[in-house]
């Protein structure tokens, strides 16, 4: 049974407009490949860092240096294929590191507010402590 010729014209229109989309795509991914070439390995990393990634991977470096160059470089590819395409915050690279056995350690304050002002933990119980003694 033939189809109908409009519906021939109709699925060749709409094949000839994916094809095109596809192109474009193409087109755009080599761009964009090209562009992140142009970065450092280190540069591209920090764009997809967001929520103090940027300290995490500095303490990651200082840390452990060699170890931290490899799972980068291996990030890098990673986003260069396409496999990563989001951001990524600082804690899911914290927590990255820490999976792979690297301890990262970083330095972490508590801090309350009081009469509009932020006073660390520490400060705080020792007014407490004070304050209880008096």
């Amino acid at each position: 049974m033939k189809e109908d010729p409009d519906i021939e014209i109709l699925k060749a229109k709409k094949m000839q407009e994916i094809m095109q989309r596809m192109r474009k795509q193409k087109k755009e991914n080599i761009e964009k490949g090209i562009r992140k070439r142009d970065l450092s390995e280190r540069e591209i990393l920090l764009s997809y860092l967001y929520d103090r990634g940027d300290e995490v991977l500095n303490l990651a470096e200082s840390q452990f240096p060699t170890e931290t160059r490899a799972i980068t470089n291996r990030i890098v590819e990673l986003i260069n294929i396409g496999e990563i395409n989001r951001k990524i915050s600082g804690g899911e690279l914290l927590s990255l590191f820490r999976s792979l056995g690297l301890n990262v350690k970083i330095n972490t304050t508590i801090k309350i507010e009081e009469h509009g002002k932020y006073v660390s933990f520490a400060e705080k119980l020792k007014q407490s402590k004070e304050n209880d003694d008096k």
